[in-house]
């Protein structure tokens, strides 16, 4: 289809683009463009177009790249919503990356003083982009520490706005243990009961969102990762930074691969 071809080749582009300029931005040295693969129809190979919302952090582009997967940076300007039903037709999967907090008028609470709300214009672009996503469509979607609590919030559920003083311990910059539910997608996923992660946030699960399952706990009951009742549906997310674990843990690159593989698949089925 040339509409799909023009999009492929496009978003070759601007991801290769940006990946350069954070690059040059954190001081690495410029990591090769991949060959950009033969513009065909999904059925045929393609690698799947991957959207990252609201990009802040080049390790979400290097994940997607790395592992299957073309990135797509999808910006908040302005807080424009005017092409996300455009996103929702040519997109594969849809990556929500960590940020700041959700405003808490969101889900009806009033901030607590350590929250520190998304700016104005990603907040309104992220709200109807996931809302979307999630109702509209069946597509993949992986989201990490802000984006899995954007699947919670946007699904109908509520967050612990500051673990500390709600709950005890901490969450922010930290190393802890996480256990899975061996019945779940997440376990099949990483072959095993449980891990260590990294820890940046103070924010969590409270209400389960209608639509969502408890997959991960932290020692102290925190949730650390959620996911679809629908067996059938790729929709998980996860507090911890698995793109921040791929050097160290190389296991972690099996959340990312799952995922490009089932956009893959679901782009295939179409």
């Amino acid at each position: 289809m040339p509409s799909r071809r023009l999009f492929l080749t496009s978003a070759a582009v601007v991801a290769s683009g940006v990946i350069g300029f954070f690059a040059g931005r954190q001081g690495h040295a410029p990591t090769p463009a991949p060959q950009t693969p033969s513009i065909a129809s999904p059925s045929s190979g393609d690698r799947p177009l991957i959207g990252i919302a609201s990009l802040n952090d080049s390790n979400y582009i290097r994940a997607v790249r790395d592992h299957g997967g073309i990135p797509v940076v999808l910006p908040n300007t302005d807080g424009s919503v005017a092409r996300i039903d455009d996103y929702l037709e040519k997109l594969d999967g849809l990556l929500m990356p960590g940020g700041l907090d959700i405003p808490p008028s969101e889900y009806g609470e009033e901030p607590h003083p350590t929250v520190s709300v998304l700016s104005d214009e990603r907040y309104r672009f992220e709200r109807q982009l996931i809302a979307k996503w999630i109702k509209e469509s069946d597509k993949p979607l992986l989201g990490i520490c802000l984006g899995s609590q954007w699947m919670n919030v946007a699904s109908g559920g509520t967050l612990i706005q500051d673990i500390p003083s709600e709950k005890g311990g901490n969450h922010r910059d930290t190393l802890h243990p996480v256990t899975i539910e061996p019945d779940s997608r997440l376990s099949r996923i990483f072959e095993s009961s449980g891990f260590e992660v990294n820890s940046h946030h103070y924010q969590a699960v409270d209400t389960l969102g209608q639509g969502l399952r408890i997959v991960a706990t932290s020692p102290d009951g925190i949730v650390e990762a959620t996911e679809s009742t629908d067996a059938s549906r790729f929709l998980v997310g996860v507090q911890w930074h698995p793109e921040r674990l791929i050097e160290s843990d190389p296991a972690q690159a099996r959340l990312f691969e799952a995922f490009i593989e089932a956009a893959r698949n679901h782009a295939v089925s179409k």
